[in-house]
């Protein structure tokens, strides 16, 4: 397996990943599936907000990226973290390598912090975080709506400096 900045070329496969952890209702609010161009548009965002693959035998099955946490300046070097990895891969280590991988390119392009926000009830990308460095920081609740109620979501960070 290698990790690798993401390229326009895997825009569907990156979407397939994102659009099974939309389908399984565990990861994200999101509803709506998303298409190439969606995900395509991050490849414009890298500079600051690096977007990685994890390609095994020549498939990516993973993908983690930064995203903008805040547009207020002072908060220029804070990122979102997001992470997926397709269900066959799962287990295997492909996530660890990812955070890793993100943290580290965030931490070159000059920011000192990354965040998450997780479902409490997501253990295994809790544990995740947790054994990448990330602590728990609070619990936002009543978050958002999911189509099953409210949800709480878990905030967790790690500094990168």
């Amino acid at each position: 397996m290698r990790v690798r900045e993401m390229k326009h070329s895997d825009a569907a496969e990156v979407a397939s990943i994102y659009n099974e952890g939309i389908r399984g209702r565990g990861a994200t609010f999101r509803r709506e599936e998303v298409g190439e161009s969606h995900v395509a548009a991050w490849v414009g965002e890298a500079d600051r907000h690096p977007v990685l693959v994890a390609e095994r035998d020549g498939a990516v099955v993973g993908w983690a990226r930064s995203g903008c946490y805040s547009g207020f300046a002072p908060y220029a070097g804070v990122g979102e973290l997001a992470i997926y990895v397709t269900e066959s891969a799962r287990g295997a280590g492909v996530g660890r390598e990812l955070v890793n991988a993100l943290a580290d390119a965030c931490r070159e392009r000059g920011c000192w912090k990354l965040i998450a926000k997780v479902f409490p009830s997501n253990q295994a990308s809790i544990e995740l975080l947790h054994r990448c460095g990330y602590r728990d920081v609070g619990l936002h609740l009543r978050h958002g709506e999911h189509e099953d109620g409210w949800r709480d979501v878990l905030l967790l960070e790690k500094s990168l400096r």
